[in-house]
């Protein structure tokens, strides 16, 4: 037996995993799949009042119901931009210690949303472009900046890189200038590969006048974007301290119905025995 999980990494706010679940039950329509929406941290913490009653699944816990129910299989689709260490360290171990348990129980990961080891595809960039454009009304060839929130692995960083060369040549007749930057980064020479950080490009001499659309390379509303978030308090200071600079941020990625295509070739290409991100056999022995 086989249970399908759409799997994020978590948040505090109710608003994220309202969204996830959102995207898990338009997905479950779309594909005739049942999808469960699941978090692998944090989300635990919220009030299920906050929830609509129903308190959030996290994935360890809920991976443990589901092999003592009799389920076999775990077919896992991230709800990450890319290959983050939550997705290749902590899922790994914490699935390792349910299989202890349940040795029954096989995982499959399908790939993140973005592997640039796979054949080219402009699925997400082509959103990316479509939220840039809804915020182009009365703008002349605005500047664009691809934001993501900043990653301790420079893999993830490449991601959002990649995303920004397909997204300058889609805005080529479009946009001035499609560039990128990270929210925050680690301390230390080892993480200057997040640079530039939002904060200090907003106060280059390049950007710091005119029209600039931030375009939000985060998937749900959290802390960081989405109302009152980190994105929003940078960019009203960079505005503060450059009165001709006029910053306007797009919707975010989850919040695009567009993505459940994305999520739906995932789906099927792992079913169809695709390329997954990782895979842990059933081990068939319980350990003692």
């Amino acid at each position: 037996m086989r249970k399908i999980l759409l799997v994020d990494n978590g948040s505090l706010r109710p608003a994220a995993t309202l969204n996830l679940r959102r995207l898990a039950d338009a997905l479950s329509q779309a594909t005739g799949e049942a999808v469960k929406a699941a978090s692998l941290l944090h989300s635990f913490k919220i009030s299920p009042e906050q929830l609509g009653g129903r308190k959030a699944d996290s994935l360890g816990p809920l991976a443990e119901r589901y092999a003592a129910e009799g389920v076999t299989e775990l077919l896992i689709l991230p709800f990450f931009f890319g290959p983050s260490q939550a997705l290749t360290r902590y899922l790994p171990e914490r699935l390792a210690e349910v299989q202890a348990s349940y040795p029954q129980l096989s995982v499959r990961v399908a790939p993140p949303l973005v592997d640039t080891l796979l054949a080219p595809d402009l699925c997400l960039a082509r959103l990316l472009a479509d939220n840039i454009r809804e915020r182009m009304a009365n703008l002349s060839r605005p500047k664009v900046v691809l934001v993501d929130h900043g990653s301790p692995i420079p893999e993830v960083t490449a991601v959002r890189n990649y995303l920004a060369g397909q997204l300058s040549t889609l805005l080529a007749d479009e946009a001035e200038c499609v560039t990128f930057a990270s929210m925050e980064r680690r301390e230390g020479d080892a993480y200057r590969f997040n640079e530039p950080l939002l904060e200090t490009l907003l106060a280059s001499p390049v950007l710091a006048e005119g029209d600039v659309i931030l375009s939000l390379l985060f998937l749900s509303p959290g802390r960081h974007a989405g109302e009152g978030g980190d994105i929003a308090e940078i960019c009203a200071q960079a505005m503060s301290r450059a009165p001709s600079l006029n910053v306007v941020t797009t919707r975010l990625v989850g919040e695009n119905d567009a993505i459940l295509e994305l999520l739906a070739t995932r789906l099927q290409q792992a079913l169809a025995g695709g390329p997954l991100l990782m895979e842990l056999p059933a081990t068939g022995t319980k350990d003692t």
